[in-house]
């Protein structure tokens, strides 16, 4: 009697092979998963869900725009002394400073003697660079960092990586969305907060990448795909 042929070619996996490597496949799919979950956590335990006056004063305040109430909350605080001097970076190319003055009603002559703009950063690490040139321009030692909340973890990556010389005291905006209801019942609040923590995980990478000599210019867009154009403030860029 004839034995059966094996078609099976003698290079193809074995049935254990193959179980092992979905099994491996499967097990650093959910440890990525966990790991993912955990440091979302960590990153919404960084958000301020109220706003604090910061816990001393500094040689300037920096606005990085792109969120309601941001500029106005920081022509607030050097109203009240907290600076010397005000940076809006992040000005859009249409907004003049008139008619940003006029939006700030009762600081005029606060935002003609003591307010500078950047009309050059169109992201937070550029941001960071023109906020570095200005402090290093004028001196100064420490900077209040003005925006908001979701916006803070990312910010001070970038600001602390481009000046390490300079003290950064954080100002979290809390905008009313967000008083008014907890995120998780919000979709769009929810999808921000994910690009969010996505945009600061690959902020913090890059960082840490630099510092062993290897540069990666990569930059992330400012909404996930599909999301509609944000509402721009007419004086500022996204972030």
């Amino acid at each position: 009697m004839s034995s059966q042929s094996d078609d099976r070619s003698p290079n193809a996996p074995s049935h254990a092979t193959v179980k092992r490597l979905y099994a491996t496949i499967v097990t650093v799919t959910a440890m990525t998963f966990v790991a993912a979950a955990i440091g979302f956590v960590g990153f919404l335990s960084q958000l301020r869900g109220a706003e604090t006056r910061p816990v001393r004063q500094a040689d300037g305040i920096v606005v990085l725009t792109g969120g309601s109430s941001r500029v106005s909350d920081a022509m607030e605080l050097l109203a009240a002394g907290y600076g010397k001097r005000l940076l809006i970076s992040g000005v859009h190319p249409t907004s003049g400073a008139s008619e940003i003055s006029r939006s700030l009603p009762g600081s005029q002559s606060l935002f003609n003697c003591c307010v500078d703009l950047d009309y050059s950063a169109i992201n937070t690490r550029s941001n960071a660079v023109e906020t570095r040139r200005w402090a290093h321009d004028r001196g100064f030692k420490s900077l209040i960092v003005v925006t908001s909340n979701y916006h803070m973890p990312r910010a001070i990556v970038e600001l602390s990586h481009a000046m390490p010389d300079i003290a950064l005291i954080p100002f979290a905006v809390v905008g009313d969305k967000w008083r008014e209801e907890p995120w998780w019942t919000s979709s769009t609040t929810l999808r921000l907060l994910v690009w969010e923590y996505v945009k600061y995980v690959a902020a913090e990478l890059r960082v840490r990448l630099e510092g062993l000599g290897i540069d990666l210019s990569f930059e992330l867009p400012d909404q996930p795909a599909g999301s509609p154009p944000p509402r721009r403030p007419a004086t500022a860029q996204a972030n």
